[in-house]
């Protein structure tokens, strides 16, 4: 009677010492492995910023991520990404994320206590979500889209011969006057005289285009979310005067009219901003995680609009077309394989 009465304690201990295991691992769990609610907003709708969206999406799906997703668009409205990040914050999602500054900026502003990831965030710092890019900035990190500037003003010269440049910026996003600095810079350095032109929305693009078309010999669009809404008019101004477009988002692109193109693809860059949002999802801090860039030779593209050439009258070198991985011409787009 003893010794069954001593078994059934030890199959009793061990019971209770597996599952109060059980229970530890359960407590311990992390969000991935139940349903979750994302709430993604980007300040406007074009194609490079849907193409973020949608990474993100499939990133998260292909690791099997159960989650309910709240897709917000700003319209290109500051006010209006603020109230996009109360409600984020009233309904409580899992994590948040913005794409573009003036919704990233609106998210870290309003909410502390919940994750926030940004994607397409040229200058993190300037913009002050984050005060290094070692690792992010208590509850906030994410994705940066900086492009290298310099270079493509050096390209654009050298494929074009411009003397004279032009830019149109958003004088009210952080993005655009951290890039006229940039771009000002790469100008100085090729000899070519930059001629600006400020806009504060979509609805003056073509405007400002007309205002200096009769000015430059061409003109260099950096990542500004509020000229790309308005792309098309921009693209008719320039390409009825016969001006060259050099774009730093290849996605803007695609569909004819610009010169030439060259940036990381953006759907690449969405996955790397789902990558982020599943390690949190997965446990980790936003404030463990650095600023992520583009940098792998495998995220850029190259593309050539061999029409625009024509029109403009514009040889491209061997080399540069030998460097392209996308082609236009007769009206449709070609991939190389390479």
């Amino acid at each position: 009677m003893k010794k069954l009465t001593i078994t059934g304690l030890l199959i009793l201990s061990l019971s209770l010492f597996f599952s109060g295991c059980s229970k530890k691992e359960s407590n311990q769990t992390s969000i991935s492995s139940k349903k979750c609610k994302i709430g993604i907003a980007k300040i406007i709708q074009h194609p490079a910023l849907d193409s973020i969206e949608q990474g993100i999406i499939d990133v998260l799906k292909e690791n099997g991520i159960e989650a309910e997703f709240d897709l917000q668009n700003a319209n290109g409205d500051v006010n209006t990404a603020t109230q996009i990040a109360n409600q984020f914050k009233s309904e409580k999602v899992d994590i948040a994320v913005g794409i573009a500054t003036p919704v990233a900026v609106a998210l870290a502003n309003t909410i502390k206590d919940i994750p926030i990831v940004f994607g397409t965030v040229t200058d993190p710092l300037g913009a002050g979500l984050v005060s290094t890019l070692e690792h992010g900035e208590n509850n906030v990190t994410g994705m940066s889209d900086a492009i290298p500037t310099e270079q493509h003003i050096k390209m654009f010269k050298e494929v074009t011969g411009i003397k004279t440049l032009g830019y149109i910026y958003t004088s009210n996003e952080a993005n655009s006057i951290s890039a006229l600095e940039l771009v000002q810079k790469g100008c100085d350095e090729q000899g070519i005289k930059l001629i600006t032109q400020s806009i504060s929305s979509s609805a003056e693009v073509k405007q400002a285009a007309e205002t200096i078309i009769n000015r430059v010999d061409g003109i260099y669009l950096t990542t500004d979310n509020t000229v790309f809404s308005a792309l098309p008019s921009l693209v008719q101004v320039f390409n009825k005067a016969k001006k060259p477009i050099f774009s730093g988002d290849v996605t803007g692109a695609k569909d004819g009219g610009i010169f030439m193109a060259n940036g990381f693809n953006y759907y690449k860059a969405g996955r790397a901003t789902g990558e982020m949002v599943l390690k949190i999802l997965n446990g980790a801090k936003p404030s463990d995680l650095p600023v992520r860039f583009m940098t792998e030779p495998s995220d850029t593209d190259m593309l050539f609009d061999l029409d625009e050439a024509k029109n403009c009258n514009i040889s491209i070198p061997q080399s540069y077309l030998d460097s392209a991985n996308m082609i236009y011409e007769s009206g449709s787009l070609k991939e190389l394989n390479k």
